[in-house]
């Protein structure tokens, strides 16, 4: 008997009366596949899955879905009763990976408020900028966000809440003590709709201050679905009968909770799936192997530099991580030879990638197991809830094979950008398809291929950075004159940040990175700096000829390597 394809695979599984039906519904003017059977809100998602099953684990820390659920229930009563928090309401989380940054995004949207997801690797800068900017009435935060947050120039108009602190008797309540003193404690009733806002995500633009991006409980919860019907309908083409585990499914959480593949691929997936999460306060391959092989991880789902850096140390470690039957990316793209890598090193795990942003809540393209090593250059195809098309400079839609900018649009897609009209007026073309700035084509299978990017973004493990916003930091310098910021090809990032400036003779390396240590992220830090005498070369228009930089910068780099001396 013949396997069905997958759009075969995808119409049987979605078709009237099956778990993942989908249906035409309205919303705010548009027409969206959505599914059917869906929970209607993150809160219904939580509710329904609250089993006594073993759930976060962090250290020797270990919640069910049901402790975690009660636990959730404690803030969110504390958020409702002692701070005023009602629906609609926006409550940042800043912090690294601890089980309270799940309690407290539980807790946040299920009282239909707005969990707003801080970037922990933010300097005091940017963290005062979004709490401005979201208007956030409380704030959670770790003892290293509280330091950053001391040094804020911006007034603090959130009420601060502290996870973790280092010490008593701090400036701030300690949530674990707050927790303590409320009790035990119902949910507070809610009544929350699917296309209520739940979260807002910053993501860096090319240009200025991040952007924050508001997404349904809808959104979210389309994209955990799409990925569970795509994963089915691949078995299914693949004439696979999945066998019942011999225990508990478990994911690891390597990543940072506040980009959507952490919190949408890993944390909110393992609900319907009831998989244990195990996570990791920051990466480390050497502790990431370990774990794997001690809880008997199934599932890893990273950017491309950290499986790389998983590969290597499974190569030399001799750990049994025989556990993992799936190995996902997304961020950047994987180069093939390591698609290739992951298939021989980890001879159960599948591997997989996907195409998607913020914006879509992770989900676009997906592509995993024999098709991927097929096509290791390819993103995947297409969720069965979202429509890509790939359009010209004139905006009309090309064939299979052109090149032009990829657009999508489907029931994944965020509202808008928070505060940001002129924005969304930019960002959507009509008939709400969402320009994506990634030059891409599709093939006669429909296949996505990203080639480049429009829009001047450089992603450095996973990381979006603004060339803009680096080069604004480096003219902050009373030396520096002008700035130019742009990508270098990195083998195991993907990108680095390299830099041309036009700066005084007398400005000094080491001291222009002690100053922007001070307004840039750690990861925003230009690894590559090159000094210019003269100014920058410009258009006639006045633009830096900012390829031409770049091209010098890689030449430079290129002639460095040919002089280094060989291993012999």
């Amino acid at each position: 008997m013949t396997n069905p394809s997958r759009q075969q695979a995808l119409e049987s599984l979605t078709a009237p009366g099956q778990a993942y039906e989908l249906v035409d519904v309205a919303v705010r003017g548009r027409r969206l596949r959505v599914f059917r059977n869906a929970p209607r809100s993150l809160r219904e998602l939580f509710e329904q899955t609250a089993s006594d099953l073993p759930f976060l684990v962090y250290g020797e820390e270990r919640l069910s879905f049901r402790e975690a659920w009660d636990a959730a229930a404690r803030i969110a009563h504390l958020l409702v009763a002692q701070y005023g928090v009602r629906k609609g309401d926006r409550v940042a989380i800043s912090m690294r990976n601890y089980p309270e940054w799940v309690l407290a995004c539980t807790a946040v949207t299920s009282i239909g408020a707005i969990a707003v997801a801080m970037n922990a690797l933010w300097q005091s800068e940017e963290l005062g900028y979004a709490l401005g900017d979201s208007g956030a009435k409380v704030l959670f935060a770790d003892q290293e966000r509280l330091d950053r947050l001391a040094q804020c120039a911006r007034p603090i108009p959130a009420a601060v809440i502290a996870v973790r602190p280092a010490g008593a008797g701090g400036d701030h309540p300690d949530l674990a003590a707050l927790m303590v003193q409320t009790g035990p404690v119902p949910m507070p009733p809610a009544q929350i709709d699917p296309d209520d806002p739940a979260t807002l995500f910053y993501t860096s633009g090319s240009t200025g201050h991040p952007k924050g991006v508001l997404s349904s409980h809808r959104a979210v919860i389309s994209a955990l679905l799409s990925w569970e019907v795509d994963l089915q309908a691949y078995a299914l083409s693949e004439g696979i009968v999945p066998a019942a585990p011999e225990r508990q499914p478990a994911a690891l959480l390597g990543i940072p909770l506040f980009h959507v593949t952490g919190s949408n691929a890993v944390w909110l997936s393992c609900y319907r799936a009831q998989r244990r999460m195990v996570c990791m306060y920051k990466w480390d391959p050497e502790l990431a192997a370990a774990l794997i092989e001690r809880e008997g991880i199934t599932t890893f789902t990273a950017p491309a530099a950290m499986t790389g850096d998983l590969i290597r140390v499974a190569r030399a470690s001799g750990r049994d991580l025989a556990s993992l039957q799936g190995l996902g990316g997304g961020g950047a793209p994987r180069a093939p030879e390591q698609v290739r890598q992951i298939d021989a090193v980890f001879a159960q795990a599948l591997p997989n990638t996907g195409w998607g942003m913020t914006e879509t809540n992770a989900i676009g393209t997906g592509i995993l197991g024999n098709d991927y090593l097929q096509r290791p250059s390819s993103s995947g195809r297409c969720s069965p809830v979202m429509e890509l098309r790939v359009v010209g400079d004139d905006g009309a839609v090309l064939p299979p094979g052109a090149l032009g900018e990829l657009q999508v649009r489907g029931a994944g897609m965020f509202d808008g950008y928070w505060n940001r009209p002129d924005a969304d007026v930019e960002a959507f073309a009509e008939d709400g398809w969402f320009r994506t700035g990634d030059v891409a084509w599709l093939d006669d299978d429909g296949y996505l291929y990203i080639v480049d990017r429009i829009k001047e973004l450089i992603i450095r493990g996973g990381e979006n950075i603004g060339c803009g916003q680096v080069e604004s930091a480096l003219l902050l310098h009373p030396d520096v004159h002008e700035a130019a910021v742009y990508s270098i090809p990195d083998e195991r990032l993907g990108e680095e940040i390299g830099a041309t400036i036009h700066c005084d003779p007398s400005l000094d390396p080491d001291a222009l990175r002690a100053f922007l240590a001070q307004h840039l992220a750690r990861f925003e830090m230009p690894r590559y700096l090159r000094f210019a005498d003269a100014p920058l070369p410009r258009t006639a228009s006045g633009k830096i000829l900012k390829r031409q930089l770049r091209d010098e910068a890689l030449a430079g780099l290129a002639a460095l390597s040919s002089r280094e001396p060989k291993p012999t």
